[in-house]
């Protein structure tokens, strides 16, 4: 894989580059509430730029129909990243249309563009080679070189991630490449003892990893929503929480895989359970009880790892080498409720381990609770692509970026 320390070596002034970025940040209207993965992306651009480059942003925002969304427009995004560099930035109002093409056009060396939100062109994401082939060649009509830098999308067969790099000159930015030094050192390269923290709201998300990982890990930590499946193979009454039914065969066989491998499987031991889930908008105080794991009431859903729970999950992961973690452990989005996302962020910080956080979710809540990111071994920008790495799939986007 061609890094851009290469590309840049070679010259870029005066080329059009194309970077894929991951410029997929959450929006309350028009005001952006987690603005890392521009962060993240920002140094690959600005390498560029500074080295002569006229550089051409793209990313996907959301999941728009295939047509002009204002409610995903990523003007917004292109506004950040402007203040992020110290400089302006030019918007085009559509993917490859008029104000595309005269945008990139006008285009100084050493100037930054960001295109509108590829997914407003049904190309992006079709599942016809054809048609995804032909939105490849109007973008690569805007570019000379393409750039790799949108690690939250690689994992995604798409117009920009996959089909464009085969059409023209193509390297990895530096955000995709540190992403994978990262992953290898999860997979090839582990050191031991190997933790994984795994939460979110459905198990069928992770079953892939868990999968994966009963071969590979030493400890894997269940919370979140999916903890209450694993709960409910146990024979444990689950109240309303939220449980995936049709998945409890498969977890009592990963219950059972793990015993034999000799991976500890550590589930919750007690939890915060209530009648109602909470307010997230005005955030009111939550009215709950902390119960053992095995008496959730009937009538309530558990919503946060309990405090037995945190400090088990803090002493599984005290000796580790290696920590992965993956989803919040309960609502992390309402302060009665961010206890046991914010336990096992502090125990990560704790660690004396290479500690890597998985991205989505996860990486949403280390900001939110005011978590130095930078006192992290590495945070991720991409949860979904990050999974199916440690799964041992294929990505798409990756192997697009291959010589």
């Amino acid at each position: 894989m061609k890094t851009i320390d290469e590309l840049l070596a070679e010259g870029v002034s005066g080329k059009r580059v194309f970077v894929r970025a991951d410029l997929n940040v959450p929006l309350d209207g028009t005001t952006i509430t987690d603005d890392g993965r521009i962060r993240a992306v920002q140094p690959t651009i600005a390498k560029l730029a500074e080295a002569g480059a006229r550089v051409v942003v793209a990313s996907h925002l959301g999941r728009p129909k295939g047509a002009p969304d204002p409610a995903f427009s990523l003007a917004p995004a292109a506004e950040r990243l402007a203040e992020l560099l110290g400089a302006d930035v030019a918007f085009a109002t559509d993917t490859v249309g008029e104000s595309a093409r005269s945008v990139v056009a006008g285009l100084a060396d050493g100037q930054v563009a960001v295109i509108e939100n590829l997914r407003f062109n049904a190309g992006e994401t079709s599942k016809d080679d054809a048609e995804r082939g032909a939105f490849a060649d109007q973008l690569a009509q805007l570019a000379d070189v393409y750039v790799g830098d949108g690690f939250g999308a690689v994992h995604r067969k798409h117009a920009s991630v996959y089909d464009l790099p085969a059409r023209l000159p193509h390297a990895a930015g530096h955000l995709i490449a540190a992403e994978v030094d990262v992953l290898k050192k999860l997979t090839d390269e582990v050191r031991r003892p190997y933790v994984v923290v795994l939460g979110g709201a459905k198990v069928s998300d992770k079953l892939g990893v868990i999968d994966e990982l009963l071969g590979r890990a030493d400890r894997i930590l269940i919370g979140g929503g999916m903890a209450y499946t694993f709960l409910k193979a146990k024979g444990y009454e689950v109240g309303i929480s939220l449980l995936q039914e049709d998945q409890v065969p498969t977890v009592t066989e990963y219950m059972r895989r793990a015993e034999k491998n000799g991976v500890e499987l550590v589930l919750p031991v007690d939890v915060l359970a209530a009648k109602a889930f909470p307010d997230l908008k005005g955030k009111t105080p939550a009215e709950y009880v902390t119960v053992d794991a095995d008496a959730i009431p009937s009538d309530q859903e558990g919503l946060d790892i309990g405090p037995k729970t945190r400090e088990l999950f803090a002493s599984k992961i005290e000796d580790a080498a290696t920590v992965f973690w993956n989803g919040p452990l309960g609502v992390f989005e309402h302060p009665d409720y961010a206890g046991g996302t914010r336990a096992v962020a502090q125990a990560l910080l704790d660690s004396d381990g290479f500690t890597v956080v998985g991205g989505g979710d996860s990486a949403a809540a280390v900001r939110t609770l005011g978590f130095d990111e930078n006192a992290f071994g590495h945070i991720s920008t991409g949860g979904g692509a990050s999974l199916e790495y440690l799964e041992g799939k294929t990505l798409p986007g990756l192997a697009a970026l291959e010589d």
